[in-house]
């Protein structure tokens, strides 16, 4: 078949995304926390060496000349030649080791191409923290954590890098996944006299007021559930009503704790509320993470972990108590697979300390409105309001959210001048909500993938991959190949 044929079956874009939805905060920062304590769970899968380079902590400044070490990973294992191909995961919220350890296709095709691999953290998050153990403690130490200065991080890194003889002349090529895929396309669209090309895996650019809708995501969710079974997410509706009503007695804020085995039971409003909260945060845990096969990414999960949920959702007739319960068995799919857990603690689903970054960033320039309707959703009804939100920021971090920084730093509406980039989506993962979801120039392209939940592609190959996965995987390394190849063409007239 011919290539440009087979690029109608993958690269459709059905439909301009009028509707688009963004981060829900406290999911977020709960996602990024739990993929911190990954390489607690399991030993290592991948080899690298840690190192660390001084980087200003202000690149935008020449008034300010603290400087702090920035991590990065190195595995040279397969590189065969100068100039290697220099494969560079810009990293996300988190400690970089987990991310390496999740991003298997830049290990499986480092031997294809002889490259060199690069893993770098983002200032602020896992050990690379600029003022220590006071990074957090004041605006004035915290304010210097924006994607801008992480970019312009791994910039610096990349130039070190080239500035030696093997690699002053290897091509780059960046990956990354979810908040690391932004800032792989954003890195590629700032600075492409340094950067050839790349790869950016459920990379929602397009989440922001005024660019999406925010009640896209919520309903994204919602359509994965109804898939797994009509009334499913049905029943999750009903749910709220229900839970409302059972707590509003002391007796039944009693028998749902014991029902559910909570660590701390329910005393007043505010913990039902938390409870809701902890609830919901596990129905976007479950769409994120609903891969084709058993996974702890999040938690210990099995195959399509949505599909598992909802067998205990089917009878539309449930309600009161025996609702209730039906949840709380569908809920053990996340939280007591492996039947370990004693008791459910709803403030796992709350960001600790050394997850406050996002919140942070959430506060400044990342602004992503969320909400529900509880019609077209499954969620109770939620709506966005800015003002809400600005006050509870400036309460939290005294910051004032800048919502169209990001549009006015990098673009939003006209990306019609980006090159080199491949935007990949999976049709059954939420954030898609905010991915372009269609080609913007003759090499920005959107691969759409309807059998994939969260940078599934990124993961490493599994046996039960849906074939559109493993496509989209083929199409990543023809690019990269154009990119290299292109590279070289232009390197050898240069030279």
């Amino acid at each position: 078949m011919k290539l440009h044929n087979i690029f109608l079956l993958i690269f459709v874009a059905l439909w301009r995304p009028t509707t688009q939805h963004i981060f829900l905060n406290k999911f977020y920062g709960n996602y990024q926390e739990q993929l911190r304590t990954q390489d607690e769970i399991h030993s290592a899968k991948y080899e690298y060496e840690i190192k660390t380079i001084n980087m200003p902590i202000d690149h935008f400044s020449f008034s300010k000349v603290d400087t702090f070490k920035l991590r990065y990973l190195v595995n040279n294992t397969w590189q065969k030649e100068e100039n290697a191909p220099i494969f560079f995961y810009t990293g996300n919220e988190g400690n970089i080791e987990t991310f390496a350890q999740n991003t298997g296709f830049m290990w499986e095709i480092a031997p294809e191409f002889g490259a060199l691999l690069i893993f770098a953290e983002h200032r602020y998050y896992g050990e690379s923290m600029p003022y220590g153990n006071k990074s957090y403690a004041n605006i004035n130490n915290l304010g210097y954590l924006t994607s801008q200065q992480a970019l312009a991080d791994y910039i610096d890194l990349i130039e070190y890098l080239r500035s030696k003889p093997e690699y002053k002349h290897s091509p780059v090529v960046v990956f990354g996944g979810s908040y690391g895929g932004m800032l792989s396309a954003w890195i590629r669209m700032k600075y492409p006299h340094i950067i050839q090309g790349a790869i950016a895996s459920s990379a929602p650019i397009l989440q922001f007021s005024g660019v999406t809708e925010c009640e896209t995501f919520a309903r994204i969710v919602t359509s994965d559930f109804r898939k797994a079974h009509s009334n499913c997410p049905k029943l999750i509706r009903k749910s709220w009503n229900t839970i409302t009503n059972i707590t509003s007695s002391d007796k039944g804020k009693e028998w749902l704790s014991e029902d559910w085995k909570l660590c701390k039971p329910l005393k007043n409003e505010t913990d039902v509320k938390q409870f809701k909260s902890y609830l919901e945060d596990v129905y976007a845990n479950l769409a994120v993470v609903n891969y084709p096969y058993k996974a702890n990414f999040l938690a210990p999960l099995p195959a399509y972990p949505v599909n598992a949920v909802c067998k205990h959702l089917t009878n539309e007739s449930l309600s009161g108590t025996e609702l209730l319960t039906a949840v709380h068995k569908a809920i053990n799919v996340f939280t007591n697979y492996t039947s370990e857990t004693k008791c459910l603690d709803l403030n796992n689903s709350t960001p600790q300390l050394d997850a406050v970054g996002w919140p942070f960033q959430s506060c400044t320039e990342m602004v992503m409105p969320m909400c529900s309707d509880g019609v077209n959703d499954m969620f109770e009804p939620n709506p966005w309001n800015l003002d809400e939100y600005s006050k509870e920021c400036m309460k939290k971090f005294s910051v004032t959210p800048q919502s169209n920084l990001v549009c006015e730093q990098y673009g939003c509406k006209d990306l019609s001048t980006a090159t080199n980039i491949i935007f990949s989506n999976g049709l059954m993962d939420p954030w898609s909500s905010g991915g372009v979801l269609q080609n913007l120039s003759s090499s920005a392209i959107a691969i759409i993938i309807p059998e994939s939940a969260h940078h599934l592609d990124l993961r490493s190959s599994e046996i039960n991959d849906p074939y559109s996965v493993i496509l989209a995987r083929k199409y990543h390394r023809y690019f990269i190949k154009q990119w290299i190849k292109e590279h070289r063409e232009k390197e050898g007239k240069l030279h």
